[in-house]
């Protein structure tokens, strides 16, 4: 079937604008009051909102205490009312000339005006531009202003709820009335860290997680596991991680292996460690409905289910046939379900990934359970049908996964990837875009996605590189590699009866580009590690957009076929079989780099480095298990601003473990001053208590059409050299 285009005709376009202006009109206003929570938040509620029947909110990390009255002067106060069609709706009127954003994840251009999406967790196979709905519900608008300054709007509900950006930004819910949090803040950044100071940021990942991942649906028997690490490992294309699907299991059973095809998981997962990966698996949310089988005995036995309506237990059709489904809303099952991990974790298990949770139901048409389905609740959640905890079915089991491994391994940083999420749920999982198809319009949607989603509080993601669904051809997956290798989470992935997507697959040609690419990566390792850090500590996503390098350019707004990585690396790549595109640079000096050589390669995309930025790089390693993934040579690349100066800040720890948390951190910033030819670096300890890695360091100046490359220096002190003594690289 052919899929629809990304991109959308002006006729349609306007008929868009009129059906959704047809829905906008909120009738029977109804008055709200507001109290300021932090700066610039202020927190609404309508007349009559129940806080008491309403329980504690999902997507915020606390409870947030009033500091005081709405500020003097405040315009962005949101109209609740009432539609026609009996949804409770809140509307906040924006200023001509600003851009619409967030929305969690949505397939589609990066800037929303104009856009209708739903919050409403669903399977989405094979979605695109029309697709209204994904696996996971983020509620929440960034708008930024003519200006430069910038607002966020969090409805604060659980329940289905409609995001229209035809004429400002309005929520419509089919729950009861809601809060709204409204963020005001100087800019798109500072709003960013408002948001994170609502609903909490990333835990640190382990090191690993931030390599590259291998996965398919499914590598099977565990030979096959081997063969493609050891493919890998033979040609010396970097790799991290590979991930096991549902065909490990004994008839998908969760929590069980296959005994033909998996008969020794611990000794597949030794052999994985000793070669320098780390391993996922995959768990369903659903179990067998089998007597004799063991999770589905311990559920029954402590009434652990979803129940319907009139109090029995639910009972639905997804991989292993008739199942039950865990009811998260119940801190005893949450408990129940985190203890299922101990002996699980225990065979060698690095991560896991929780899908199928929006819950995924085959063989009905919503795709899920009956909305009127019972959730019990418990501690301060309170009992509701499944309409109110659907959109957090996903977020509640990827916390007691979590919760589960952590206890299982207390001194390890536990990895989850989670399909189904809600906004707030980055506290717990990764994420990633779910089934796409390897198609161009995927491949160029990828990028906004993973943007809207950082900007919706979410900054691990990515898509399936080389996509999920068909085949493909090798240009493509060329291409996807080189974009996908700098995205946050990076994993190449596809579905059964697909070609084999190993990078290797597609020729020498192919081999050659992806090798580029996962080096790239590897060679940024300890700028992705900071960044990843930074986001831990105030939410800023790893992946930002343009415009966030000048928030007044209007001509950065809408650019998504590039990205910034942090402040100081920018990425732009061709994402469409024609002739690439020019990108919109921000303003400013942008040179390109070549991290590894290569730069030439009609594959990869054109990295570049802000002038006024010192970038650490690492050595090209093959996995971040090696020594040198944290001791090995360290190289500033170096790109002076107008005024010959640079700055740029390196984060260090164990890559492992929690020590971070007690100040076993290293936090260098460098400074550099360009005199003439001469070259002077200032290194200083801005943070933490752990001796820096005595690594070696060398420096790479980026001059305008020159590379000087001078090395043998020390951790400490003051780096001095002339541009004039060590010569031009090229």
């Amino acid at each position: 079937m052919a899929r629809r285009s990304f991109g959308t005709s002006r006729l349609g376009a306007v008929l868009f604008a009129l059906v959704a202006l047809a829905w906008l009109a909120p009738q029977a206003a109804i008055a709200q009051t507001g109290e300021a929570i932090g700066r610039g938040i202020v927190r609404f509620e309508p007349r009559g909102f129940d806080e008491r029947a309403w329980g504690p909110s999902l997507a915020l990390v606390r409870e947030f205490d009033a500091i005081g009255d709405v500020p003097a002067g405040w315009d962005a106060t949101p109209d609740f009312g009432r539609r026609d069609d009996g949804r409770f709706t809140a509307r906040l009127a924006i200023e001509p000339g600003t851009s619409l954003y967030g929305t969690g994840e949505i397939a589609g251009p990066l800037i929303r005006n104009g856009r209708i999406s739903e919050c409403w967790n669903t399977d989405a196979y094979g979605y695109n531009e029309d697709s209204k709905s994904l696996y996971q519900s983020h509620p929440w608008v960034l708008g930024v202003r003519a200006d430069g300054s910038a607002f966020g709007v969090l409805a604060d509900t659980t329940w289905r709820c409609e995001i229209n950006l035809a004429d400002g930004v309005l929520f419509a819910s089919e729950g009861p009335r809601f809060p709204v949090i409204v963020i005001d803040r100087a800019s798109p950044q500072d709003v960013m860290e408002g948001l994170a100071e609502l609903i909490g940021t990333i835990d640190l990942p382990p090191l690993w997680a931030i390599g590259y991942h291998q996965c398919r649906y499914s590598y099977n028997p565990d030979s096959r596991v081997r063969e493609i690490a050891d493919g890998f490992r033979s040609r010396s294309l970097p790799c991290d991680v590979i991930w096991m699907d549902i065909d490990y299991m004994d008839e998908y059973r969760i929590f069980t292996f296959d005994p033909e095809q998996f008969p020794d998981p611990a000794g597949l997962n030794a052999y994985l460690h000793d070669n320098g990966f780390s391993s996922i698996w995959m768990i369903d949310p659903a179990p067998k409905r089998e007597p004799g089988y063991f999770v589905y005995d311990e559920g029954t036995a402590g009434e652990h289910w979803v129940q319907r309506a009139d109090g029995s237990v639910y009972e639905g059709e997804v991989w292993p046939g008739w199942c039950t489904f865990p009811d998260y809303t119940r801190p005893e099952t949450r408990e129940w379900w985190a203890g299922l991990y101990k002996d699980f974790i225990a065979l060698g298990v690095d991560g896991v990934w929780n899908d199928m949770n929006e819950p995924a139901v085959f063989n009905v048409a919503s795709k899920t359970m009956p909305e009127d389905n019972l959730h019990r609740g418990g501690g301060d959640l309170p009992p509701g049908p499944h309409a109110r905890y659907h959109n957090v079915y996903g977020i509640l089991m990827a916390r007691a996964t979590r919760e589960g491994i952590l206890d299982a391994r207390p001194e390890k940083r536990p990895f989850v990837l989670t399909r189904a999420n809600y906004i707030g749920g980055q506290r717990y999982a990764a994420t990633w875009t779910g089934d796409n198809a390897a198609e161009w319009d995927d491949l160029e949607a990828s990028i906004p996605m993973i943007l809207n989603l950082g900007l919706s509080g979410q900054p691990f993601s990515g898509p399936d590189i080389g996509g999920f669904i068909g085949n493909g051809d090798a240009e493509q997956f060329a291409r996807w590699m080189g974009i996908g290798s700098m995205l946050p989470f990076s994993r190449g992935h596809t579905g059964k009866g697909n070609r084999n997507k190993e990078p290797w697959e597609y020729g020498p040609e192919v081999e050659e580009a992806s090798r580029l690419a996962l080096e790239r990566r590897y060679r940024l390792l300890p700028y992705f590690y900071t960044l990843f850090e930074e986001a831990s500590r105030n939410g800023m996503p790893v992946a930002r957009p343009l415009f966030f390098a000048d928030p007044v350019d209007p001509a950065l707004r809408s650019e998504d076929d590039a990205f910034l990585l942090g402040e100081d690396i920018l990425v732009a790549g061709s994402v469409t079989p024609e002739a690439d595109r020019e990108v919109c640079l921000p303003r400013g000096i942008w040179r390109s780099v070549d991290l590894v050589g290569g730069s030439d390669n009609r594959h990869l995309p054109d990295v570049m480095i802000r002038g006024g930025a010192i970038v650490p790089l690492g050595p090209v390693v093959q996995h971040t298990r090696d020594p040198d993934a944290l001791n090995g040579k360290l190289t500033l690349l170096v790109c002076f601003d107008e005024e010959g100066v640079a700055d740029g800040t390196l984060y260090e720890d164990a890559g492992e473990g929690f020590g971070y948390r007690e100040g076993e951190f290293a936090r260098t910033t460098f400074t550099a001053r360009r005199i003439g030819d001469s070259v002077r670096i200032e290194q200083q300890r801005t943070g933490g208590t752990m001796d820096a890695p005595s690594r070696p360091v060398g420096v790479r100046v980026i001059l305008d059409g020159v590379v000087f490359d001078a090395g043998g220096f020390d951790r400490e002190g003051v780096i001095e050299f002339d541009l004039e003594g060590v010569g031009a690289a090229r």
